[in-house]
């Protein structure tokens, strides 16, 4: 900056007010610095306009997840790339940063507001009795949340239709035992995928699991050591049910003869193993990229809206079938 105000033969101040669009220069200057700064290839330094209040150009997005997992995790590791599609357009950068728990997070975002690091956050898997947005309303700082229900400010899709697909599909094939192996109880789609799989006609059982392969290959061996057995089982990602179904195999079961398999989260994994898994199928990099454009409108100062992801559908594979005689 000192070399353009050097060259325009103005202080260093008059360069500042130019480059940050405040007042205190004419327009005529404003055009004649900015245009000796484009001449010169001058860039913004991202922390030092931070300090002084103009834009981050950064955008933060906060997991309650380890990042090991995240690299095993089909859900995450696309949705991150969809929001970095949207925000490399811009030229934004992503503040990407695991914790422990909400606590947490809102103290993330807390520090975040407080140093200007990021223009405006994303928040991922609302829960039933969710800190965070009463937290970043308070910090004044821009937000949209990703999965959450109809009418929320963010982007949602429609869970409760693509569980009732899977289930209609399961009782079609002659299931009336159906178990669901689910993610924490706390999170709001894990409520709203729950209600839609008890309104199915059939016996359903529905247990907790961390969306980790440990978590799903020990919930399907308690799932089939009971007396009554379910004869499928929907897992809510695509890491558990690959897990299940190697624990089904331990048991000795055939899938999907004697048990189906479905996949909340379709993925390579769901493909790669025998037989391929029937899994709900999102485009789930268009959804980052949804949540990344509304989250500019929000920070542009349009009032936050909800928009509507498509909804998953379902791919059926060789996983699933008819229970074996006398199995339903």
């Amino acid at each position: 900056m000192s070399d353009i105000a050097r060259r325009a033969g103005v202080s260093r101040i008059a360069v500042s007010y130019a480059i940050n669009n405040r007042p205190g220069v004419s327009d005529h200057l404003r055009s004649r610095i900015l245009g000796i700064a484009s001449e010169m290839g001058y860039r913004a330094n991202g922390a030092a306009l931070a300090m002084h209040g103009a834009a981050a150009g950064a955008v933060g997005l906060v997991m309650l997840r380890s990042s090991a997992a995240v690299t095993v995790e089909v859900f995450h590791r696309h949705l991150i790339a969809g929001i970095q599609t949207e925000l490399s357009a811009r030229g934004f950068g992503l503040a990407l940063q695991f914790v422990a728990d909400l606590d947490e997070e809102v103290a993330v975002h807390r520090r975040w507001s407080a140093e200007r690091r990021v223009d405006g956050v994303l928040i991922v898997n609302p829960s039933l009795d969710d800190p965070r947005m009463a937290a970043v309303e308070e910090l004044n700082l821009p937000a949209v949340v990703v999965g959450g229900a109809p009418g929320t400010q963010g982007v949602w899709s429609d869970g409760a239709a693509a569980v009732t697909e899977v289930a209609d599909h399961l009782i079609a094939q002659g299931h009336r035992r159906i178990a669901r192996v689910s993610g924490p109880a706390n999170l709001r789609h894990t409520a709203v995928r729950d209600a839609a799989l008890r309104r199915a006609p059939a016996e359903v059982t529905i247990v907790r699991g961390d969306y980790t392969g440990a978590s799903g290959a020990r919930l399907t061996r308690e799932l089939l050591d009971r007396v009554h057995p379910p004869t499928a089982i929907v897992y809510d990602n695509d890491v558990m049910a690959v897990a299940g179904l190697g624990a089904a195999r331990e048991r000795g079961y055939d899938v999907p003869g004697r048990l189906s398999i479905v996949a909340g989260d379709d993925s390579p994994l769901c493909q790669l193993v025998a037989p391929a898994l029937t899994a709900v199928r999102r485009d789930i990099p268009a959804l980052g990229m949804q949540a990344a454009r509304l989250l500019f409108d929000v920070i542009g100062g349009v009032a936050p809206g909800s928009v509507q992801a498509e909804t998953g559908r379902l791919v059926v594979r060789r996983s699933s079938g008819p229970p074996s005689t006398g199995g339903g």
